[in-house]
């Protein structure tokens, strides 16, 4: 760890559910780290190289947070998993276990690894074996939709995001800055 973290146990935090919010959570408690001078290690699962999404280019600007995007550059359905994809969330699960190897992060959030699970390409048992490795002090974070009930039990936190009413239904697609 960095030194910075005074916390001699971190916590298991899953964000999950079909509501907005889940990366965003994740990434307003890197945000909360960073102003403590604490370093965040983002791995982001199902979003590739090539999009724009405001938070990549804010967050580069904070020294305190690295983040790295393993996920193929096309948007996916679960009927449409194939081995690129795997091959990638496998990229990821690497170096998820070296980030947690090296000790240099108090925080760790894999965004999106649970929907990865639930499409079938991370493993689950990887993600089990990830937590239950998971060093004593370091925080880990994970976010997606479908969350398994022994992810869950795993966790110390979990918050559900839930849809009560969102735009999109009525027809307003995504927008700059705000979904993206």
């Amino acid at each position: 760890m960095t030194g910075k973290n005074k916390h001699k146990t971190g916590c298991i935090q899953i964000y999950t559910g079909n509501g907005k919010g889940k990366t965003t959570a994740a990434l307003g408690l890197a945000v909360r780290a960073a102003g403590h001078g604490m370093k965040t290690c983002i791995i982001q699962f199902m979003k590739g190289k090539n999009n724009k999404y405001g938070e990549h280019q804010s967050l580069s600007k904070l020294d305190e947070i690295d983040f790295f995007l393993i996920g193929t550059n096309d948007c996916i359905r679960k009927e449409d998993v194939g081995q690129k994809h795997i091959k990638a969330a496998n990229k990821g699960l690497k170096l998820t276990r070296y980030v947690m190897k090296n000790k240099k992060y108090d925080v760790l959030i894999l965004d999106e690894i649970i929907v990865a699970v639930w499409f079938g390409i991370v493993d689950k048992n990887a993600v089990l074996d990830i937590i239950n490795s998971k060093p004593d002090a370091m925080e880990l974070v994970l976010t997606g939709r479908y969350a398994a009930a022994e992810l869950l039990n795993k966790a110390d936190l979990v918050t559900e995001m839930n849809i009560i009413k969102h735009p999109y239904e009525h027809g307003l697609k995504a927008r700059i800055g705000i979904e993206y």
